[in-house]
């Protein structure tokens, strides 16, 4: 009854037929009242934290003309992909926090589902486009502008967003065609794909979750950059992909500690603290990192709020 719920309550429910269920519940974070309103506090304060800080790097690349290159026009569309990522989530979150009734339709638990696949899986993809972008620049210095066109930057773009699509219909339409007869009780604080498999009476064995690796990248990356003889130049090699590399541990420390551990030891509750990482704290984390450890989007933003002004508004 301490903090987080405990699994077995899911297990002693009643029973319910997948042609009754129109509703589920949703158990969220925790069960203690006292916990509410800091919560509450917390999550909308890193929401507003990642949308002002992603509508920042949108607007700040789109305005900046140094920042017209394929590595921040991934950038600009990671941005937008985290905004959509975090509003699938957190007002929903937010608004059940202080509510009794935890409540979410059988559609509306399909619909989060989907998007939530459709922006995930493009995040996935945009961060390995991302690092196939630093590789080309590291790599391949002389054929970046030639590999690296408009044209292949967009339909990397536009594949990205493609593949989310069709990788959320197919699985979201398989998973709800299984039959949902142990409870109506979804022990998360959205609907995903872990707990929702949870409460299916089907077979679900054959069901497997894939996600796109794009680690190799910089298994490529790595040595190239310890090829390079002039100290200077691996120091501004390091510099480009510190960011990409911090952002990827991020988010695929927390999915590959949930989907790599051995299925006797997988726990709801451990995947909620997990699933915070890569849905909530990413998304918030991304705009700091590309801004404090980039230097060219500092660069740009000394240009866009010259110190100058910082002390004319101050004296104002």
């Amino acid at each position: 009854g301490k903090g987080f719920l405990q699994v077995g309550a899911l297990q002693s429910m009643t029973p319910v037929n997948h042609t009754d269920v129109h509703e589920f519940i949703l158990l969220g974070l925790t069960t203690r009242r006292d916990l509410q309103v800091p919560l509450f506090m917390a999550f909308l304060a890193m929401y507003m934290v990642t949308l002002l800080g992603n509508f920042g790097i949108i607007v700040l690349i789109r305005t900046d003309l140094h920042l017209h290159t394929p590595m921040y026009y991934f950038l600009s569309h990671l941005a937008f992909v985290d905004i959509c990522y975090s509003s699938i989530i957190l007002p929903k979150m937010l608004v059940q926090i202080l509510t009794v009734e935890k409540i979410i339709s059988f559609s509306g638990c399909a619909a989060q589902l989907c998007f939530f696949v459709i922006f995930g899986v493009t995040e996935c993809l945009l961060l390995a486009v991302m690092a196939y972008d630093r590789y080309v620049a590291i790599c391949k210095p002389l054929l970046y502008p030639t590999i690296m066109c408009g044209w292949m930057c967009w339909w990397l773009v536009a594949g990205s967003y493609a593949v989310g699509v069709f990788h959320a219909v197919t699985h979201t339409t398989f998973i709800f065609t299984f039959s949902f007869c142990r409870s109506n009780l979804i022990n998360h604080y959205f609907c995903d794909i872990a707990p929702l498999l949870a409460l299916s009476c089907s077979n679900t064995h054959t069901y497997e979750v894939h996600h796109d690796h794009h680690l190799i990248s910089y298994a490529y990356i790595l040595p190239a950059v310890l090829r390079i003889h002039s100290k200077e130049g691996r120091r501004k090699a390091f510099s480009t992909c510190t960011s990409h590399l911090m952002v990827v541990t991020m988010f695929y420390g927390a999915i590959l500690f949930m989907y790599l551990r051995p299925s006797s030891t997988f726990a709801l509750d451990e995947n909620k603290t997990a699933t915070l990482f890569y849905t909530i704290m990413t998304p918030t984390l991304n705009p700091l990192v590309y801004s404090l450890r980039n230097r060219e989007v500092k660069a740009a933003l000394m240009r866009a709020f010259p110190p100058k002004t910082w002390f004319l508004q101050v004296k104002l």
